[in-house]
């Protein structure tokens, strides 16, 4: 994912919202969100080169989510940050102990923030100096750097959630990520990749003629049902979308 809101402990109906875009080459292949054949309880998204996720939800409540950390010089490493997501769906290791294990094989993966959580319990962790922790209620914003880091399009998300959450419509929620506004350039981040890609991935939702979003994603996640949606978009045009929703069962 590249830009990932989310209410945590907040609306009371719903002790989880997430919505969330998830950018990429046009060209990178992926399935849309499935319940897996290889572990049943696990509904995410695939990648189809490298075998990861970027987000996933399981049956008894365990999701993860992932952000790239936009930095030129840790943009790769030797396994897939996909992995981390699908490795913690389908273990069965608590949030923190799987955060330090992260943490402690950081230098693996490209840069990257993760989190991590269960219906009680929401940690992030990242390789670009984020040690594992545990969040409070709240509600939180991460893009591709730090947590909450004030980028135009993080504040503007931050908006929009707070905005929906009293409703908590999953229409609403699947509306704020189809923001193409870009930021003006006084407002821009410098993070090495020069203006003009600053500009083209400042908006909610990208679109450009080889990288943009692929997927804006909302998962409602309630006392005893989970809620999830996903959109594709197809160059920049909506393509699959699909919805399930299902009973919350016991760890």
């Amino acid at each position: 994912m590249c830009l990932i809101a989310l209410a945590w402990q907040v609306q009371p109906d719903y002790p989880l919202i997430i919505a969330a875009n998830r950018d990429e080459f046009y060209r990178r292949a992926t399935a849309p969100a499935r319940f897996r054949e290889e572990s049943p309880a696990v509904l995410a998204g695939r990648d189809l080169e490298a075998g990861g996720t970027w987000m996933g939800v399981t049956r008894t409540g365990r999701f993860a989510a992932l952000t790239n950390f936009r930095n030129p010089a840790a943009a790769t490493g030797e396994r897939s940050r996909g992995l981390l997501v699908s490795d913690y769906l389908e273990g069965s290791s608590d949030p923190m102990a799987y955060a330090e294990t992260v943490a402690a094989e950081g230098s693996l993966y490209g840069g990257f923030h993760l989190l991590l959580g269960t219906p009680g319990e929401l940690v992030v962790v990242g390789n670009q100096g984020m040690p594992p922790q545990r969040l409070a209620a709240g509600i939180y914003v991460l893009s591709n750097h730090e947590l909450d880091t004030p980028w135009p399009k993080v504040e503007k998300a931050r908006r929009a959630l707070d905005a929906a959450l009293a409703a908590a419509e999953p229409g609403a929620l699947m509306a704020l990520l189809a923001d193409e506004e870009i930021a003006a350039d006084e407002h821009l981040p410098d993070t090495g990749v020069g203006l003009p890609l600053e500009r083209m991935l400042s908006p909610l939702f990208i679109r450009s003629p080889q990288y943009g979003t692929r997927a804006s994603t909302v998962l409602m996640l309630g006392h005893e049902r989970i809620y999830f949606s996903e959109q594709t978009f197809v160059g920049g045009e909506p393509g699959e979308r699909s919805t399930f929703e299902f009973d919350l069962l016991p760890a």
